[in-house]
Parts: C-alpha cells; sequence; structure tokens
C-alpha cells in the first residue's frame, strides 16, 4: 500500500538487521535492505516479498548509503524511518588485531554511522518528519578494558544525541538502540544466556509504535543475567 511506511536497514543480511526487517514487514512496513552479502539480501528478500528491495550497500560509502535512500524514493515514494545498524566488532587488547582492521571496523560503526545520518537527515528535513535509529550497544554506555570497539559505540551513542539536539526543534525521532550480549554472528561461537535478536527487533518497532508525540532516545537492552 503507498501508505505503508518505508524503512531502510543497514547490516540487513543476518543477526538485528534481517531480525528487524522480519518484524517490520510483519508491522506492515516496506524495507530496503542493504548490506555487503548480496546472496543473502537477495534470500531475505525473497522471503519477505514484494515489500522488499535489497541493495548492496557498503556503509562507508557515500555513494551507496544515497543509493539506499534513493532507492526508497524511487521504488516505494517515501522514506519514513533509517535503521543505521551495519557495524562488528573486534578482539579487547590494545595489542590485539591488526591496524588495518581498527581501521576498518572505526570505519564501519563510526564514519558509516555518520554517513547514514547524513544521507537520511536531508530528506527527513524535506518532508518534516522520520526517524532516525542507531544500533550502540551497552559497550557504548560503560568503558570496557582494552576495546577499542566500546569506543566506537561510545561515538555513536554522541552521534544519537547529537542529532537529536540538532533536530530537537523539528518533527524528527532519533532512536540508540543498545543492545547487551547477543547471539548474532558478531560472534564466533553461540554464546550462552544471551538475547536473540529478535528481541532487539521487538525493541526497535516499540520505538517505531509509540505516538507522534513520544521520542524514545534510548533503548538499552540486556539479557537477565548480564552483570555489566
Amino acid at each position: 500500500m503507498a501508505d505503508d511506511p518505508v524503512m531502510v536497514i543497514t547490516g540487513a543480511s543476518s543477526g538485528i538487521g534481517a531480525a528487524t526487517a522480519r518484524r517490520a514487514v510483519e508491522f506492515g512496513h516496506r524495507v530496503v535492505l542493504g548490506a555487503r552479502s548480496e546472496d543473502k539480501l537477495a534470500a531475505l528478500a525473497d522471503e519477505l516479498g514484494d515489500g522488499a528491495v535489497p541493495l548492496r550497500c557498503d556503509v562507508t560509502d557515500w555513494d551507496d548509503q544515497q543509493a539506499l535512500v534513493a532507492t526508497a524514493l524511487e521504488r516505494f515514494g517515501r522514506l519514513d524511518v533509517y535503521f543505521a545498524n551495519a557495524g562488528f566488532g573486534a578482539k579487547r587488547g590494545f595489542l590485539q588485531e591488526t591496524p588495518e582492521f581498527w581501521r576498518s571496523m572505526i570505519d564501519t560503526n563510526v564514519y558509516g554511522a555518520a554517513l547514514s545520518i547524513r544521507a537520511a537527515l536531508g530528506h527527513f528535513r524535506e518532508q518534516g518528519r522520520g526517524h532516525m535509529l542507531l544500533t550502540s550497544s551497552v559497550a557504548g554506555r560503560r568503558v570496557l578494558p582494552g576495546s577499542l570497539y566500546s569506543a566506537t559505540k561510545w561515538a555513536v551513542c554522541a552521534m544519537g544525541e547529537g542529532l537529536r539536539q540538532e533536530v530537537a526543534d523539528t518533527d524528527i525521532k532519533v532512536t540508540l538502540i543498545e543492545p547487551g550480549m547477543v547471539d548474532t554472528p558478531f560472534f564466533d561461537s553461540p554464546v550462552k544466556d544471551a538475547l536473540e535478536a529478535d528481541d532487539i527487533a521487538r525493541a526497535v518497532m516499540f520505538a517505531l509504535t509509540q505516538p507522534a508525540h513520544v521520542d524514545v532516545n534510548e533503548v538499552l537492552v540486556r539479557p537477565i543475567h548480564q552483570a555489566g
């Protein structure tokens, strides 16, 4: 339907992104799915049906980010929500990983999120409304020993709050999604006593389904036995 809301999701091929796409479609959204894994994106789009469009996207590429917005507008005629979800982690310890790996993580988690904001914000300002969501982490609310990943998520939290203040005189909403331990492809092996990706997807939909005058700025979700 032409009036159904449209949502762009980065990092959509698996984990929280894919789970959110499924929930969003269930709630009546149409979705533009962005990620680098084209085969997984295509499979997810087939599963979700005509209301889902896959598009290869490297979030560190400005042209790719702009293409997500353009695709939403060309295919569906509107853009209501942009979920900047793409990101990945690193081993703790400042002697761990390679400098090249660090650069890639910072580019994806920080620069990529900033490009997502920039790609969506112009359109949101033109239409006078919209909802920007960014995936941060519990690690963006507490310092973890030797964790450069944590520093990137602190940056995402700062961007989200900075954007919220910038658009506070408009009807644009901003929400930070801050998961605790989640059993997703983020980890190399299954994680015990963790949240499921769909738990975070439901938190996203909670933020999206509030009345027009309500802006849920942060949703911090931990599994029940996670102390930190």
